[in-house]
Parts: C-alpha cells; structure tokens; sequence
C-alpha cells in the first residue's frame, strides 16, 4: 500500500533531536545554528549559558528597591520577568543534552547561589553593626 507522499517528510527527518547526554561541540543551543559546530562558538556559548544561570541566581535576590507605587510594581513586574526568560533560555540550553552545556549551567547556578548568600551574610553584619551591637557576640 502505498503512503500519500509528503513534500515535509524531509524536513521532518532531518529534525531529530538527541535525547541522552553526550560530550561534543557538535550540538544546537537555542537557536538553530548556534553555534554552528564551531569550537568557538561553542566556548563562547559555555561561557553564555554559565552567565545566564549565575544572572538567574544574581536576580534571584529580587530588585533593589521595591516600592508600592505603580512604576515600582511595573519595575518588578518587568525585573521578574526578564528573570523567568534567563530560567527557561537556561532550561531550553540543558535540554540539548550536551554535558558542557550541562555542566556550565549547574556551576552557573552554583556560583551564583554562593554569591548571594556571601552578600546576604556580610548585608546581615553591616546591618548588625549599624546596630550598634557586637556580632562576635
């Protein structure tokens, strides 16, 4: 029996996607053609995604100033949603399944959680010292 012929079919078994983890440059982050099997491209965007998911643990402290006015709802409306695009771009790049890609992400987030915590914990002291009160106490 013969299968109706369609002119996508092609296109459609040229898209396969991988679907275990594996080590090489030869991979699709994002966007189709980035970075292109090119191993410096492929570096440049290791150091990309490991941006991306520190800047997600960075903001993740939430805005500097938060007011109830409306503009300082708007400006935290924008701030968390500028957060969220990082979380999925992040979230889509693991999702090729490649392990630097992988790995990058994970020291990103990581990074990025000790620098926050390193700032909450020296805002805690200065503001335990403004106090007037002796924090090795």
């Amino acid at each position: 029996m013969d299968m109706p012929h369609d002119q996508n079919m092609p296109m459609i078994m040229n898209m396969v996607m991988q679907m275990n983890f594996y080590w090489g440059k030869d991979v699709t982050i994002l966007f189709k053609g980035w970075p292109n099997n090119n191993l410096g491209m492929y570096i440049l965007s290791l150091f990309f995604v490991f941006f991306m998911a520190f800047g997600v643990e960075i903001m993740s402290m939430g805005p500097i100033m938060i007011n109830k006015r409306p503009i300082g709802i708007i400006e935290s409306g924008i701030y968390y949603t500028l957060r969220m695009v990082l979380v999925y771009f992040v979230m889509l790049a693991v999702m090729s399944f490649n392990i630097g890609i992988f790995i990058v992400a994970i020291l990103g987030h990581g990074l990025g959680y000790v620098v926050v915590k390193f700032r909450e914990l020296v805002a805690a002291e200065t503001t335990t010292d403004s106090n007037g009160t002796d924090p090795k106490v």
